[in-house]
């Protein structure tokens, strides 16, 4: 019974049945302890897994190897991957299952560069990866953003003969297009023999994230044709990219058409989604409006995309509105405080923004401070604004000052909206312009051959003054230069930037 419900999707049911069981003094063997185990999982219930694995050593199955690598598996699932690891390391032998749930659930907790490590030890001791391995390491170079380490995996993935597995080709889809490679993602997807739904939605949110909105419109049009099904996340990623194309006349439609036309109802996501789109046209009264007659409640995401629209356009009053909604959903949310002190510095009104910022530090709420990697010889280089730190520091200044004199010449001016987020960094900010986004730059350009492009990840929204010097320095260098920050991916060349100037 407990196996059942398992194996039917019934996790809580499973769960329930078991305390029933020890409640009737019936004892448990390995089997229900693997059905029990792998309902924690579902259910990504930490706590009882927790209580299980005890139990599990009271009844002294914990030398099974199967079942231990079932708890690796849990614990990774359930974010723990510590207590993964210290199963993982006491196993006396590991099988593909056990590697691939570490390597999934390093990607889950963030520690996609161990994920990536523990894929080349397990290559090392030459264990074939199976469908899964390939996802959750390819999962880990999307998250970092790595295509240089994505190509080696695909290539891996080639020799495997697992190319034609439509859940490593869903993989491979996702992977190009957040690391970069527009063009790879949808080489994979063309050849790919069988799509579901979830290689449609990846190829349309990739279009999203690199700006081509009218591509995303066109697959959609294709996909209502050979497929006929939709989801939310498919109207997430179409949203998204109508936004990021300034598709303005198509975001509408497409969004009063989800529910009467596709039978998929609006979440906060898609009202988030245009909620954006309208922000950045400044069409503001109207993105108001259709935060206050939302058919769900709003959350705080879809409230800060009304705030960072006032923070564009100015609007200082009603940035106040959006701040007080966006604070009391969530009083630790930085970019509250951040954005409306922005805000106000730009109207002049300096005191309130300092006062604004010294509000946020007393409440303890820490800013995210921007950071801007880039990819060398296998290794991420991470740089900070006016970083201090690299080795390599001395030279990527001397690069940083000749394109400076270079710019200069071309025309270019620093843009006036650079806006810190308190007094002492606007000073700073302002004399040296040195951004984390340039450092990077400057490295890549002293650090491979000429005319090669660079690839650069960073945490936050690339600034309007990096916006325009990369431009400059595109045309400069006669480089392609590839930014991916939180919100999309900028291909700057020859003085010229995939997004138009609308992100």
């Amino acid at each position: 019974m407990i196996s059942g419900c398992v194996k039917c999707g019934q996790a809580e049911k499973a769960l329930g049945l078991y305390k029933q069981m020890r409640q009737e003094d019936v004892e448990p063997d390995n089997v229900t302890f693997m059905a029990v185990v792998n309902a924690c999982a579902s259910l990504e219930a930490l706590e009882e897994g927790r209580h299980l694995h005890s139990e599990i050593i009271l009844y002294s199955y914990d030398s099974d190897f199967f079942l231990a690598s079932s708890l690796v598996d849990m614990y990774c699932k359930c974010g723990s991957i510590e207590d993964a690891s210290r199963i993982f390391n006491k196993l006396p032998a590991h099988d593909v299952v056990s590697w691939s749930a570490m390597v999934a659930g390093y990607v889950k907790c963030e520690e996609s560069e161990k994920a990536l490590q523990l894929f080349q030890q397990m290559q090392k001791e030459r264990i074939a990866p199976n469908s899964v391995t390939f996802l959750g390491a390819l999962n880990a170079c999307s998250s970092l953003p790595s295509l240089k380490e994505g190509r080696r995996i695909h290539a891996c993935v080639i020799q495997s003969h697992l190319e034609v597995d439509t859940f490593v080709g869903n993989g491979l889809v996702d992977m190009y297009a957040k690391c970069g490679s527009i063009e790879d993602a949808c080489r994979v997807f063309n050849h790919m023999s069988t799509r579901t739904l979830i290689s449609w939605n990846a190829m349309i949110l990739g279009y999203g994230l690199h700006g081509l909105g009218y591509e995303a419109v066109k697959l959609l049009e294709q996909m209502c044709e050979e497929v006929g099904e939709m989801n939310d996340s498919t109207f997430v990623g179409l949203l998204s990219a109508c936004s990021h194309a300034g598709l303005i006349d198509h975001g509408h439609y497409y969004f009063e058409s989800m529910a009467p036309v596709y039978d998929v109802l609006p979440t906060v996501r898609h009202y988030t989604c245009l909620t954006d789109l309208l922000g950045r046209f400044g069409l503001l009264d109207e993105a108001e409006e259709l935060l206050n007659g939302m058919c769900c409640e709003p959350d705080v995401w879809v409230w800060t995309a009304l705030l960072g629209a006032c923070r564009v356009h100015g609007d200082l009053e009603r940035g106040e509105r959006a701040a007080k909604q966006v604070l009391l959903l969530d009083p630790d949310c930085s970019s509250g405080y951040v954005l409306l002190s922005n805000i106000y510095a730009d109207a002049g009104k300096s005191n309130t923004s300092a006062y604004l910022q010294q509000l946020r530090k007393s409440r303890g709420v820490h800013k995210q401070p921007g950071c801007t990697w880039i990819e060398m010889n296998d290794e991420l280089h991470a740089f900070i604004a006016n970083d201090k730190e690299h080795p390599q520091l001395k030279e990527i200044w001397e690069k940083l000052s000749s394109l400076s004199k270079q710019m200069e010449e071309a025309g270019y001016s620093p843009s006036e909206q650079i806006v810190p987020s308190d007094a002492h960094e606007l000073v700073e900010e302002r004399s040296s312009c040195y951004h984390s986004e340039r450092l990077a730059i400057a490295f890549g350009l002293i650090s491979t051959p000429p005319g090669s492009p660079l690839y650069l990840w960073k945490n936050l929204r690339v600034c309007r003054d990096c916006h325009i010097a990369t431009k400059f320095i595109s045309k400069i260098v006669g480089r392609r230069i590839v930014v991916r920050d939180c919100n999309r991916f900028h291909h700057f060349k020859d003085g010229s930037c995939s997004c138009r100037d609308f992100w």
